[in-house]
């Protein structure tokens, strides 16, 4: 038996269009699973030749995560779920999570639209016993000083999984999560653009090397799979030490 094949099995990533969302759609689409993906621009065309986004071989549909209304409103186009990731994310910079603008705007992304998202698709994890996994930082484990709302909403983000891991057990539903430390995406050029604060942070990551999609892809077959089938609400640190 092999542990790792998701041949089958019917796979939706929210916020799959590109950086980690669109590595952990490919983990599963390599993997034998039919993966469908949730971005914000209308078509997948849209994203042709955006660095860190490649839909080949992807089911592409336009969903704004901050729009709880469009959340419950969405028709998916499959009739069965096995396995649930949410990986949509976004930070302001330049002290803009500092206006409450700016800060309900991240929170609506980063926290609520994870429930939205979640009871959305409950009915389908229950009927499938599928596995839901919840993509926040380890930005949940120390202070982030310019963003207090990325922070705010990635640590409610791991009290959610908690709480979920619990209350959706006896549904069948295995919910868990992903900590990502820095990792190479859109939301993180302000370091990885930043020669002095690259060099900084590789310092202070034991194994020396920035953390990619494709790490955080193997995590989340991981805990999709059997082999993690007596983990519940747990979220597994990916950041090769940096929080040590």
């Amino acid at each position: 038996m092999n542990e790792l094949d998701f041949s089958g099995k019917t796979v939706l990533v929210v916020g799959g269009s590109s950086g980690i969302g669109n590595g952990v759609a490919h983990g599963f689409r390599e993997k034998g699973a039919e993966v469908h993906v949730y971005g914000t621009r209308a078509t997948a065309a849209d994203y042709k030749g955006e660095e860190g986004s490649d839909l080949t071989g992807l089911h592409y549909a336009k969903l704004d995560v901050s729009n709880a209304a469009e959340i419950e409103a969405i028709e998916p186009a499959f009739s069965k779920l096995d396995v649930l990731v949410l990986a949509q994310g976004t930070v302001l910079y330049k002290r803009g999570e500092f206006a409450m603008d700016g800060f309900r705007k991240v929170m609506e992304v980063n926290l609520m639209s994870l429930m939205a998202c979640g009871a959305k698709f409950h009915p389908m994890l229950k009927a499938s016993s599928g596995s839901f996994i919840i993509v926040s930082s380890t930005a949940a484990f120390h202070a982030t000083k310019g963003n207090p709302s990325y922070n705010a909403s990635k640590t409610g983000a791991v009290g959610l999984v908690r709480t979920l891991g619990v209350a959706w057990a006896e549904d069948g539903i295995r919910v868990n999560g992903i900590a990502p430390g820095l990792v190479d995406t859109k939301l993180t050029k302000v370091t990885t653009k930043n020669p002095k604060r690259l060099e900084g942070a590789l310092e202070r990551i034991p194994v020396k090397r920035l953390g990619t999609p494709a790490d955080m892809a193997g995590a989340a077959l991981f805990l999709a799979s059997p082999l993690s089938s007596y983990i519940v609400g747990q979220s597994l640190i990916v950041d090769g030490g940096l929080i040590l």
